[in-house]
């Protein structure tokens, strides 16, 4: 078994309100920063795990991240799953 970590990033999708990042925008104006616009606001995620391959290990991230980790009506997710030496 060898040992893989993941970084996880799961988004709002594109057509759902992002209500926090709304606000985060909106407080960019106030700090001077206004040409910063459409923040959206998300969740990175890294975790460790054993597999016997890479790609079983891809499999098993994909896994979790459909079982638990976002939720797909509102949520996307993208990972990159690297072995650790």
């Amino acid at each position: 078994m060898t040992k893989f970590q993941a970084e996880i990033d799961v988004m709002p999708k594109k057509e759902i309100l992002d209500p926090q990042g709304k606000a985060v925008t909106g407080s960019m104006k106030n700090l001077g920063l206004a040409e910063i616009q459409n923040v959206r606001i998300g969740k990175h995620i890294t975790l460790e795990l054993e597999a016997e391959s890479a790609e079983a290990a891809e499999a098993k991230v994909d896994q979790a991240c459909k079982s638990l980790l976002a939720n797909l009506i509102m949520e996307s997710y993208t990972f990159k799953v690297s072995e650790v030496a």
